[in-house]
């Protein structure tokens, strides 16, 4: 009987310590991982590859180069407009004159022409509405970059919260695996002690009831594995080897909640995004304005010409022209008007698009911040829980090996154990995801404040490159 009572004692103890190890949320080996890998096996390593190799932020990353070749567009009306034309035919011609001394009143014959030209137009003056759409491309440009600096802070958020999910899900799959073992040992000493007699049928029926709903949160810890792997591999792009532990970033946000407010009111991509656009939408009323005022440009034109469409006898001809030319709008059918209108109401638009996004902003950092609060409190409390769970299951182990406690009081124990190590589990794990999506929310993910050691994107090195490109349709990637 001593036998027999000890062996599940063991067993227990070398379960605990195999339950203990898991609460630093590391995960399972997952063997044969490789090497080039190994980077995505820590959160900081995760993160790093993302935002070198996420789709979705490279999708925007282009779309931001995009957006810079606006100001090229927009420059483009500072700059001559230049066209060359060139001609080559034979002409019939069957002229009919009033006749005049000897001269034949009809000529007729066939002539062959060939011409060139160059015409030049540059503008002198246009209302200023080429600085206007150059303001308004730089606009559009810096509010393109915030929307790439949001889609970073996204990616990385998701990155560090399938990270802690897959790492989550692999200590609970593992919490659940060893509570199955631990379940199965009862009912082994359950079994025989109800052949010598020691404990009833309901005993067993208890123990074997418990197994199976030991069974059944195995399986559905093992889905949740699997969906989390899923979702890592779908953000990160790489499959997951042996995930390390890992630890909050609180040290790069604001210490309190007035701090991150007024961080998050100057620094998150979406109220930068925003204030961008309030520029670029003042700027598009000054555009649409431009189409009141005069025009100047100065055109010159050549026109070199061997043969006449209109003469038999003309061999060449050479004529050259610079001319001034003002032109004043006075009526053009209401659609300037109405453009300006539409831009200003346009602006308005944009106007509360930025109150929004800083209510939004406000908002989101304040429910992050508590959020965050809470998982401390959580993790404290549930350690407690384990600690206080762990000296409760001794006790009522040792109380129900001399009789003064039932089987069902063991089972309910041990339960009460796996529920607070799951909970241990995930406080640890909404401790470190809320530490991230609060300093998302003041503007601060970005993989130079985390100390990603890559090589960062910087949109600036597209725009300074293609500028100020006069003539060239291939990319600076050479595309």
């Amino acid at each position: 009987m001593s036998n027999r009572a000890g062996r599940p004692c063991l067993v227990a103890r070398a379960v605990r310590v195999a339950l203990i190890a898991t609460t630093t949320l590391t995960a399972a080996a997952l063997a044969g991982a490789p090497m080039h890998r190994a980077m995505a096996d820590t959160l900081e390593g995760a993160l790093a590859i993302a935002y070198q190799n996420n789709p979705q932020i490279n999708s925007q990353r282009a779309a931001t180069r995009a957006t810079d070749e606006g100001v090229g567009v927009a420059l483009s009306g500072y700059r001559p407009q230049v066209s060359a034309t060139a001609s080559l035919g034979e002409q019939y011609l069957d002229l009919l004159s009033k006749p005049t001394g000897s001269s034949k009143p009809e000529t007729a014959g066939t002539v062959a022409t060939a011409g060139y030209g160059l015409t030049t137009k540059q503008t002198l003056f246009n209302g200023f509405q080429t600085a206007s759409r150059t303001r308004l491309a730089e606009g559009q440009v810096f509010a393109a970059r915030e929307t790439l600096r949001t889609t970073e802070q996204t990616i990385l958020l998701n990155g560090a919260t399938a990270y802690m999910n897959l790492l989550r899900d692999a200590a609970l799959l593992e919490l659940q695996r060893n509570n199955v073992k631990v379940l199965e040992a009862t009912l082994r000493q359950t079994r025989d002690r109800f052949t010598a007699g020691e404990v009833t049928r309901t005993d067993l029926a208890q123990a074997q009831s418990s197994l199976e709903a030991g069974r059944s949160s195995l399986h559905a810890a093992e889905s949740s594995y699997i969906t989390s792997k899923s979702a890592y591999v779908q953000v990160i792009g790489v499959e997951p080897g042996k995930l390390a532990s890992a630890s909050p970033v609180d040290r790069f946000s604001p210490p309190n909640l007035a701090g991150a407010l007024a961080r998050a009111a100057s620094q998150n991509p979406a109220v930068t995004t925003a204030m961008y656009n309030v520029d670029a939408a003042v700027e598009q009323v000054k555009v649409q304005e431009s189409f009141l005022y005069p025009t100047l440009s100065l055109n010159g034109a050549m026109q070199k010409n061997y043969g006449s469409a209109t003469s038999l006898t003309s061999l060449e001809s050479l004529s050259g022209s610079v001319v001034g030319q003002l032109s004043v709008p006075i009526y053009q059918g209401g659609a300037e008007y109405a453009n300006i209108r539409q831009a200003k109401e346009t602006l308005g638009q944009r106007r509360l698009d930025l109150d929004t996004a800083r209510l939004s902003v406000q908002q989101n950092v304040t429910q992050s911040w508590g959020q965050l609060e809470a998982a401390k409190a959580q993790v404290d409390a549930t350690n407690a829980q384990v600690t206080s769970a762990e000296i409760a299951l001794d006790g009522v182990r040792e109380e129900a090996r001399v009789g003064q406690r039932t089987t069902l009081d063991v089972l309910n124990a041990q339960q009460a154990l796996v529920q607070a190590r799951t909970a241990l589990v995930t406080a640890q794990h909404d401790r470190i995801v809320a530490s991230y999506a609060v300093l998302a929310s003041v503007g601060g993910l970005a993989p130079q404040i985390l100390g990603l050691h890559i090589e960062t994107y910087d949109p600036v090195v597209h725009y300074q490159q293609v500028r100020d490109v006069w003539i060239g349709v291939r990319t600076p990637d050479g595309r």
